[in-house]
């Protein structure tokens, strides 16, 4: 597992406010107090055990063979990519043997030529972001290094300077379940520093997955078998990892293939899903409200003002927004809401079983919360307001084609009269004649609150 590793910038101007920093010193000082204590943590354990264990031959020819395999799995990533965000891969079928088959020692330098080699071959990516993904397979994979050769050595400094027989136990059941759970120990350790490290890059409101669906959990589950099993056969005889390497590397274009079909369906700046995938979705959900008469709300939501923020603050500034507003709209939908992003500054939101007055109420929400929001460029705050057309199913479309049509004009009429507000079609009037949402009033016509803080509008 590792975090994403986006590409450095080839060209263009600096970021805005003037000299390019280095990216490193611009992450949240959290997380850059993290990456330097693991780095300090793991050149400490380095100097320890260089000092216990006296390089030997043998080790050091097991080593270069599994070098060599990984650098099999890097070509392989690099022929495919890498989707964006934290990622799983197949690597651990080989970090497993170095932890299983050599000292500790091993675990640590492992890791260091196969991110060399990706830095290289795959595609140039933050270098700080390639030093905190070796360090934390370093790191894992020591200790759990040290924890198989303690157990075989009955002590912590045979653990450390490592067990020549330790390899020998794994032709027993026991030696196997006590590999197992060594590598296991190894996958929730990385796990727990790569999304620990994630989550304080990210905004401290953000939403967060959990570290282990369904399918990351069986992904792990197939690296660690599969990497106890090479461990296996590298045992019995280093030729053995020739038969090894073909269906490692099918394992692993199979995952990454579906990695990549993934990632194919979100839009990378705000990680929501892309306009098509939206309207392909939409449209089900849609079919289904209709054939059993049920009730569907479509929501465009336009951040006003956009251009002026990316002219005055600058695109990077911009993409901050994007992803702000985007985290925001979906902290405040239920499990399921769609939520997807249309284009440009323009979001789309279906709302499963939402009338006209729900649709209000869940559209007035969004635009306060939005609102709210504390975005700022050098401690200097930023305000971002959002404008909204909405339109239900029966009284304004029968398909999405003519919801989102409607919603449009809607949207289109909400920034025509002042932005930073709720707008319905033309022509409709709220349930009963009244406006839906927590500030209700007679209709005649066109009704607004007197409350001037109240930026919602009903035909």
């Amino acid at each position: 597992m590792s975090i994403s590793e986006k590409p450095v910038r080839t060209g263009g101007p600096p970021p805005h406010g003037g000299q390019a920093r280095w990216p490193f010193l611009q992450q949240p000082r959290s997380l850059i107090v993290y990456m330097g204590l693991l780095l300090s943590v793991t050149l400490f354990l380095f100097g320890v055990v260089v000092a216990l264990y006296p390089p030997a031959w043998p080790d050091m020819l097991t080593f270069a063979a599994l070098v060599l395999c990984a650098a099999f799995g890097v070509e392989a990533i690099r022929r495919l990519g890498l989707p964006a965000g934290v990622s799983r891969d197949l690597l651990g079928a080989w970090w497993f043997p170095a932890i299983l088959l050599l000292p500790p020692l091993y675990a640590l330098l492992l890791p260091v030529p196969v991110f060399v080699m990706m830095q290289l071959r795959s595609r140039r990516a933050l270098v700080h972001r390639r030093v905190f993904n070796a360090t934390a397979v370093a790191l894992s994979g020591f200790l759990a290094s040290v924890a198989w050769h303690g157990v075989q050595g009955g002590s912590l400094m045979a653990g450390l300077r490592g067990v020549s027989g330790a390899h020998e136990s794994l032709t027993t059941v026991s030696g196997v379940l006590v590999a197992l759970l060594c590598c296991a120990g190894f996958t929730v350790l990385n796990t727990f520093i790569v999304v620990l490290a994630a989550r304080m890059s990210s905004d401290s409101g953000q939403r967060f997955r959990p570290m282990w669906d369904r399918e990351a959990f069986t992904v792990d589950a197939v690296e660690l078998c599969v990497g106890v099993t090479v461990a296996i056969l590298a045992h019995l005889s280093l030729l053995l990892l020739v038969i090894a390497v073909p269906p490692v590397l099918l394992l692993q274009r199979s995952l990454l293939y579906n990695q990549l079909q993934t990632a194919a369906r979100t839009d990378p700046k705000t990680g929501l899903l892309n306009a098509p995938t939206w309207e392909q979705e939409a449209s089900v959900e849609i079919a289904r409200a209709r054939s059993s008469r049920g009730r569907a709300a479509v929501l465009i939501i336009d951040i006003d003002h956009f251009k002026r923020v990316n002219d005055s603050h600058g695109h990077l500034f911009g993409d901050q927004v994007l992803l702000g507003v985007a985290t925001t709209i979906a902290q405040q939908l239920r499990q399921s809401d769609l939520l997807g992003r249309f284009g440009g500054e323009e979001f789309v939101v279906l709302l499963p079983g939402s009338d006209t007055a729900e649709a209000w109420r869940a559209a007035e929400r969004l635009r306060s919360q939005v609102g709210c929001m504390e975005i700022a460029v050098d401690d200097v705050p930023v305000s971002i307001t959002i404008s909204i057309g909405a339109a239900v199913i029966g009284d304004h479309g029968n398909d999405l084609v003519e919801l989102l049509t409607a919603a449009d004009l809607a949207l289109y009429r909400a920034k025509e009269t002042g932005r930073n507000r709720v707008c319905l079609p033309a022509g409709r009037t709220g349930v009963g004649g009244r406006i839906p949402g927590p500030r209700g009033g007679k209709l005649p016509g066109r009704t607004a609150s007197t409350d001037p803080t109240d930026h919602t509008e009903i035909p």
